[in-house]
């Protein structure tokens, strides 16, 4: 299970309602106990940070995420609006007293920009911060754009990446939680006349034992192996949904950004040829969307200019515009993020007779609670 939280929603420039561009993804696990009603031990509840543009750890402070769990940072590309946040929330997590190191994947600019600041600000940072560059990890042959954090021997994820289309290069992330759960069959070890014992123990960690009577027992045998995985794919900024193409074909959810409706991303390209500024319309998303049978999708990155209500009647651009110019192509469950709106998205989400529900639930806002 991944939660969501939306802690930057705007694009290019805070609002009074949206800071810039940042998202947590909370990596939960259900076999815990408490972690489907959010209370999992804060130690047990490794995140991630996608993106990180200014005033992002001023956002966490509405949150419960603790810097001291954050496991790892992707930056999908150079602008602003998505690092200047980088280097304070960094140096927020030294003082807090962070030693863990902490996974950056992000492009070899934002390297030279830390050690910039390290260099003039004296920015200390007492853990390691192991950079892993995206353009080295999208020219190796094994394992192309392919990050792997062992969250636990029981829990990992995969950090796939993809180029996108945008005036820098500009990437997407792909977020796949895989959760192993082994189940000892302790009907069929009693029926062989084996009691409980440490052997059960070993069983099901999957090692294979002798009794003291010397029969030889295999885990295989005695224990019922069931994966959950659950898939979310992040978007930078991409003109071009069609580059996910790949990355979506078993995702449960993408956000993506829709930084303004398709009149004004026309109006935007032929008032100025010489410059397109290179973002996805709400109708271009949802094209895509609907052309791949997403089921999900979240859209984010809004342009200032749009105000948070939502009524389609009024002159004043607002939410409605953006979520009528995705539903006008786009039939599947849509949402338009709002900052501090949390989901939990959920890959093993089926219904009793075998169709897939929603694997996505809005939660409500992380300020109110």
């Amino acid at each position: 299970m991944l939660k969501l939280t939306f802690l930057g929603t705007s694009a290019g420039v805070p609002t009074k309602q949206r800071n810039v561009t940042a998202l947590a993804i909370e990596c939960l696990n259900p076999n815990t106990s408490g972690s489907q009603q959010g209370s999992q031990n804060k130690k047990s509840r490794p995140w991630l940070l996608i993106d990180c543009g200014e005033g992002t750890q001023q956002q966490l402070l509405y949150t419960k995420l603790s810097l001291r769990q954050l496991t790892a940072i992707c930056i999908t590309h150079v602008h602003g609006d998505h690092c200047y946040g980088l280097p304070g929330l960094l140096a927020s997590a030294a003082m807090s007293g962070r030693s863990e190191p902490l996974t950056l994947i992000a492009p070899k600019a934002i390297s030279a920009l830390l050690d910039a600041f390290i260099l003039h600000t004296e920015l200390y940072l007492p853990f390691t911060l192991n950079f892993a560059s995206i353009e080295d990890l999208l020219s190796q042959e094994d394992n192309k754009g392919k990050v792997k954090i062992d969250l636990d021997n029981q829990h990992q994820l995969m950090i796939d990446v993809y180029p996108l289309s945008h005036r820098v290069p500009s990437h997407g992330f792909g977020i796949t939680q895989t959760i192993s759960r082994r189940t000892l069959n302790t009907d069929k070890l009693i029926a062989n006349g084996i009691p409980a014992s440490a052997l059960w123990g070993k069983l099901q960690q999957g090692e294979d034992v002798i009794t003291k009577d010397g029969q030889h027992l295999q885990s295989a045998d005695y224990v019922n192996n069931k994966t959950q995985r659950t898939k979310v794919v992040v978007a930078g900024d991409n003109d071009t949904p069609d580059c996910l193409s790949t990355a979506v074909m078993d995702a449960d959810l993408l956000v993506h950004e829709a930084t303004y409706t398709h009149e004004v991303m026309m109006a935007i390209q032929a008032r100025n040829p010489d410059f397109d500024p290179m973002h996805s319309s709400a109708h271009v998303v949802g094209t895509f969307a609907q052309k791949m049978n997403l089921k999900n999708i979240i859209l984010t990155h809004f342009s200032a200019r749009y105000q948070g209500f939502d009524n389609p009647d009024s002159e004043t651009p607002n939410m409605a515009y953006i979520r009528l110019d995705a539903q006008s192509v786009y039939q599947g469950n849509l949402w338009l993020a709002v900052d501090f709106d949390q989901y939990m998205v959920n890959g093993a989400v089926d219904l009793e007779d075998g169709t897939k529900s929603s694997r996505v639930q809005y939660l409500g806002s992380a300020r109110g609670r």
